[in-house]
């Protein structure tokens, strides 16, 4: 993926990708009040795809790459790509990362949050805050003339200033009319070193943070990533756009906007 072309998309498309990207962003804040204790992870799923389609979107996750539902749900120790369940039910402590993706007139809306399940311990709360603390120094970084390195360098430093851990085998990535393209956003990195962005890169970032060490495993089902060490790992997901003077974050629900 790193050696193809990066897409670049004009104000225009990207307008009309901001579309799918509000969507998203509205379809996880409809989600929020149904994490619940007792809750099953399926019945998340089931009512994301019922709001996605009653809302003219359809899901991209479902049937990629054989992806058998329509959000990720990711629990605990799992660290991606979990998939919902009728068995799995939330309880009390638990924290649930929900990723969707939304496609609305040909464009991909991709966005994730780490929701708490009732009252989460302290050491889950604080994971949980410096995982998004660590998104968005990474955006912070994004501007036309950086390097993919600063974004990932921003995040490192943060998360392991914390005594946390940068997931290395999951990236961010490009995003627009095709799921995932180029270039790839690794969460962790040296500042001035990969690729210059410029005005009309659009892209997501999407750091995985750990309480212990990094390395993850993928189980047989070839989607759910675990923790190695079976410890917690929260994650948060922007999609972004290099603007001409910054970085404009499509995902962001404006302050008045309500599900």
């Amino acid at each position: 993926m790193d050696n193809e072309q990066i897409i670049i998309l004009s104000n225009r498309e990207i307008e009309t990708m901001r579309g799918a990207c509000q969507l998203a962003a509205q379809l996880l804040a409809y989600l929020e009040p149904l994490v619940q204790p007792g809750v099953s992870t399926l019945e998340l799923n089931d009512a994301a795809e019922a709001w996605t389609r009653q809302h003219g979107a359809k899901s991209a996750p479902l049937g990629y790459h054989g992806f058998p539902k329509s959000i990720c749900t990711s629990v605990n120790e799992v660290v991606c790509h979990g998939i919902p369940n009728a068995k799995h039910l939330l309880k009390d402590g638990d924290i649930i990362n929900i990723d969707v993706t939304p496609i609305l007139d040909g464009f991909h809306g991709d966005t994730s949050k780490t929701f708490f399940v009732g009252e989460p311990a302290p050491l889950a709360r604080r994971l949980v805050e410096v995982t998004e603390e660590c998104m968005m120094r990474g955006i912070a970084e994004v501007r036309p003339g950086a390097r993919i390195g600063d974004i990932g360098a921003a995040i490192q430093a943060y998360a392991e200033a914390q005594g946390f851990s940068v997931v290395r085998d999951f990236v961010g990535h490009g995003v627009g009319r095709i799921f995932h393209t180029a270039p790839q956003i690794p969460h962790y990195g040296t500042r001035g070193k990969g690729r210059k962005l410029r005005s009309g890169m659009v892209f997501t970032i999407e750091p995985m943070i750990n309480i212990g060490t990094h390395e993850v495993e993928v189980m047989a089902d070839k989607w759910t990533a675990l923790t190695k060490d079976r410890q917690l790992s929260a994650q948060f997901e922007h999609t972004v756009a290099v603007t001409k003077d910054g970085v404009d974050i499509l995902t962001l629900l404006p302050d008045l906007v309500t599900a």
